[in-house]
């Protein structure tokens, strides 16, 4: 699945617009000296970031696996990551609106490089100290990139900076295509470097000092593609000229509750934090049982689920990065988040529903291909649907925040909406994994049920 936060819009839409207008007050000088190069490289900074984000996850379970421990490790593995994200992003946010934006997000990637190199040690950590310190490795270094991870708030907030307000769909969705394609390539490469014969001339070339397992070279490249994009952001990405000077700006409360707290008390961030957070608890059931499903369902193993979650990611690449920010120009964001959560929540009953398509439609022939049965195009159909509403949703509650939010407030409004975000990532999961455990098609009726008030809510606004 693609990461939850996305947007969308073409890139030379996005970039002639930013580099031809300097803001909403044509009398202010440009924010950055070349605006198109400033959003070229934040986001090819986040691409190379989730690149190395996603050369980890086809790994992770196999990993806590090897230590011979339960898979409830495994969950609650991929748990911490979200939760640290939740409470360090609105902290990274205000500090980017204090500090600036530029060494926020350079320190930042520079530390989650040193996470993922320590993940990569623990299983020498376990063979010298045992399984409690492998598994400390394993969560420390887990929970330190996902407190990095809340970065995102920042280099959002840098896009706003450098976008004038009619025109921040479409860069904020090219961040979201950023994500898409960093997921699309990022697991392809982990897979890669997790296979034998890759180990094996690894383990051959590496020295002593440096592990070469199936574990340990896709967390190197992870940590890799982090110094990587702390090398572009240090020799290329400018910072943004804002209204206040980067010092004065942050003066109220920085801690996490404190932030949430002024949100929810402010009538405009309030429905969109609320929203962040039902729909990442929502989307939880597609992103944690997906997987287990086509396999109980259709007999997939892990390289068919594979491929049908690369179809996704290339769809919500072309969703994010063209169609929801043309969309944009015509229909409101309110409008765009209630459709999309429409949209969302269909494809969620539809997922399920595919695996008794067969039942319905009496055993139909295509009369293609053996592999190309009716119920595989109805879920093709169905994820297609997800990724269309889930691109929708995202990019137009970012743009939402980002106007609902002043200049020199950006990262902090970001930060907090990112955190909601972070928090149903934390609370998701497990919730819908054990409703799996009840009825399989239960994580993905909850999931649309939840949207429901989110469409009807949105739908009024925008009415």
């Amino acid at each position: 699945m693609t990461h939850p936060e996305a947007g969308a819009a073409p890139v030379d839409d996005a970039g002639g617009d930013i580099a031809t207008d300097a803001g909403d007050d044509p009398s202010r000088s440009p924010p950055v000296a070349n605006p198109r190069r400033a959003l070229a490289v934040v986001i090819g900074v986040v691409f190379i970031d989730l690149v190395g984000f996603g050369i980890v996850i086809p790994i992770l379970p196999f990993y806590v696996r090897s230590f011979g421990v339960s898979d409830a490790f495994i969950g609650l593995l991929a748990a911490s990551y979200s939760l640290a994200q939740f409470l360090a992003a609105p902290t990274l946010g205000r500090l980017s609106d204090r500090v600036g934006r530029r060494p926020v997000l350079l320190a930042s990637l520079a530390t989650a490089g040193v996470a993922w190199v320590a993940f990569g040690y623990a299983g020498e950590a376990g063979a010298g100290f045992g399984t409690v310190a492998a598994l400390a490795t394993l969560f420390g270094s887990r929970t330190l990139a996902g407190a990095m991870g809340g970065n995102i708030a920042a280099a959002q907030a840098y896009v706003a900076d450098i976008t004038p307000r009619d025109r921040r769909a479409g860069a904020l969705g090219l961040v979201g295509a950023s994500f898409a394609l960093g997921f699309v390539f990022g697991p392809a490469i982990g897979g890669l470097l997790a296979a034998d014969a890759v180990v094996a001339r690894a383990d051959a070339l590496l020295p002593a000092f440096v592990p070469a397992t199936a574990y340990s070279l896709p967390s190197f490249a992870a940590a890799g593609m982090s110094f990587l994009a702390v090398l572009v952001g240090f020799a290329f990405l400018e910072e943004p000229n804002r209204t206040r000077p980067p010092e004065e700006a942050g003066t109220r409360r920085s801690t996490a509750i404190g932030q949430f707290r002024d949100a929810l008390a402010s009538a405009s961030l309030r429905p969109l934090t609320v929203a962040y957070f039902v729909v990442a608890v929502a989307f939880a059931g597609v992103q944690v049982m997906f997987i287990p499903y086509v396999a109980d369902a259709f007999g997939y193993d892990a390289t068919a689920a594979a491929f049908l979650l690369t179809y996704v990611g290339v769809l919500g690449a072309v969703n994010q990065g063209v169609l929801v920010g043309r969309l944009s120009r015509v229909v409101s964001s309110r409008t765009l988040v209630a459709a999309g959560s429409a949209v969302l929540a269909a494809a969620l009953v539809g997922i399920p529903a595919t695996g008794l398509v067969d039942r319905v439609a009496g055993g139909v022939a295509l009369g293609g291909p053996a592999w190309l049965t009716l119920p595989l195009v109805a879920l093709l159909l169905a994820l297609a649907a997800l990724s269309l509403g889930n691109a929708l949703v995202n990019v137009s509650l970012a743009t939402l925040v980002s106007t609902s939010a002043g200049d020199e407030e950006q990262g902090a409004a970001f930060g907090v909406t990112q955190g909601a975000s972070s928090l149903g990532r934390t609370v998701g999961p497990p919730l819908m994994a054990v409703l799996y455990t009840v009825a399989v098609a239960s994580p993905f009726l909850a999931g649309a049920l939840l949207l429901v008030p989110v469409a009807v809510a949105f739908g009024r606004s925008a009415g």
